[in-house]
């Protein structure tokens, strides 16, 4: 098989940097393109079946980045397909190049293998949601985001990766834009660059409404203030999608000038993905104006605006409604309701970190719960650990992964103590420790 030498190579990269597997496939309309498609195929083939036969000779680095800049297309995207599976940090930079490749099949593995080094795992064909809506048909960069902030690692993203992803959502081809869209939104980090933060609000624009929505959606996760006035006019958007994510993304901001905007959009929808889409936005906002429309969502029959609404009672701090909290944290039918409501019961100062712990070995509200958790942060800490010793190893699995993105020193050492017979909960914590090592704002006693 062929494989990379070390010449030229970090030696302390990371292993966890696995890549997510994706079918490239070209789908452009441009002639160009299309005439080169058997070739590319023909490549592919090739480079399998010349591994069956032949002990292939080792690429140096050096070389194989060079043919990055190959005029043969058979040539670059052999390239691109070997730095993925080598894995080497290294590669990201030179690649970013071929995000912008005439040829469709390349930019796609590209893109690709951008995202590849900074995923954590593989996205699961059963994909766990935190949203309210999971994105129906969603593949590669787009399920990949909808995994939540924990299914990247917290390494910095070099700004030639993420203009030319930006720089991508002007392609040709609309499959090219939907990947560069949520690839960037998958593995962007706030502040943005000055540059890249032009291009994401130009792409709030965008003729293409899956665009539009990809970049409200990334601008939201990505915390870019300067894009407020663009999402509060997209909450009228055409599309209804684009209008969803933007009143999502305004709560993620916390954009205090949205609240009139989501108020009426909650009033003329009242229902459905619109109304849990207004309230969201709403509840992360949390403005004391929106507390009565908290409390009477609290009962509604629909159980995504009672999740919502007692979200939004969390956040604003309001303890008027504790005992419907209660009731409901015990008693709704709905498990992501209960765990807002135990979320929220929290945020008041009760202790219900471990009845929302139990939420964590329910795949349909886990991801939820994981962000709750996420929210609540450091503070939370000392009680979770002790989690890690559940009898059901999905909980310490999921226990593990939270500890990663908010622990200390505390959370290093019980980990790394952690000696856990079920294959998943010890991988989950060994990358954990990886986590709290490579996070930046991570301080640790050196011995």
């Amino acid at each position: 098989m062929w494989h990379l030498t070390p010449a030229g190579i970090c030696e302390t990269c990371s292993p966890s940097a696995a890549p997510m597997l994706m079918e490239v496939q070209g789908t452009s309309s441009r002639t160009s393109r299309r005439r080169l498609l058997p070739a590319l195929a023909v490549a592919a083939a090739t480079l399998v079946a010349g591994t069956a036969g032949v002990r292939a000779q080792p690429a140096r680095f050096d070389d194989v980045v060079r043919n990055l800049r190959n005029p043969d297309p058979k040539v670059r995207l052999t390239a691109v397909k070997l730095l993925r599976e080598a894995k080497y940090p290294e590669a990201i930079v030179p690649m970013a190049a071929l995000i912008g490749d005439p040829l469709d099949p390349i930019q796609l593995e590209a893109i690709a293998a951008e995202l590849s080094f900074f995923l954590v795992q593989d996205v699961p064909e059963k994909r766990r949601r935190a949203l309210f809506i999971e994105v129906r048909n969603a593949g590669g960069a787009q399920a990949a985001f909808f995994q939540g902030p924990l299914a990247v690692w917290p390494r910095p993203v070099p700004p030639e990766v993420t203009l030319a992803l930006l720089k991508a959502v002007d392609d040709e081809t609309a499959r090219v834009r939907l990947e560069a869209i949520y690839a960037a939104a998958t593995i962007g980090k706030g502040p943005l660059a000055p540059e890249a933060e032009q291009l994401l609000i130009k792409a709030l624009d965008h003729y293409d409404p899956q665009v539009r929505g990809g970049a409200a959606l990334f601008a939201g996760r990505a915390g870019t203030a300067a894009a407020a006035e663009p999402l509060i006019k997209l909450v009228n958007d055409t599309d209804s999608g684009v209008r969803f994510a933007a009143m999502r993304a305004l709560g993620q901001l916390r954009e205090p000038r949205a609240v009139v905007a989501l108020t009426e959009q909650l009033k003329y929808y009242n229902k459905g993905e619109g109304a849990w889409s207004a309230l969201d936005g709403l509840a992360h906002i949390a403005h004391p104006s929106s507390l009565p429309l908290f409390t009477q969502r609290l009962a509604d029959k629909d159980p995504n605006l009672r999740r919502a609404a007692a979200e939004g009672l969390a956040r604003s701090g309001d303890k008027s409604q504790t005992g419907a909290l209660e009731t409901g944290a015990g008693n709704d039918a709905s498990s992501s309701a209960r765990a807002a409501m135990a979320f929220a019961l929290q945020k008041l100062g009760r202790n219900y970190v471990p009845r929302l712990v139990e939420f964590l070995d329910d795949g349909g509200v886990a991801l939820q719960v994981q962000e709750y958790f996420l929210e609540l942060g450091q503070p939370v800490e000392k009680e979770l650990i002790p989690s890690l010793q559940e009898p059901d190893p999905s909980i310490r699995a999921a226990v593990a992964e939270v500890l990663g993105a908010i622990g200390g020193e505390a959370s290093l050492s019980a980990l790394q103590a952690l000696q856990d017979k079920d294959k998943t909960a010890a991988d989950a914590a060994s990358r954990a420790v990886e986590r709290i090592k490579m996070r930046p704002s991570t301080t640790l006693r050196t011995p």
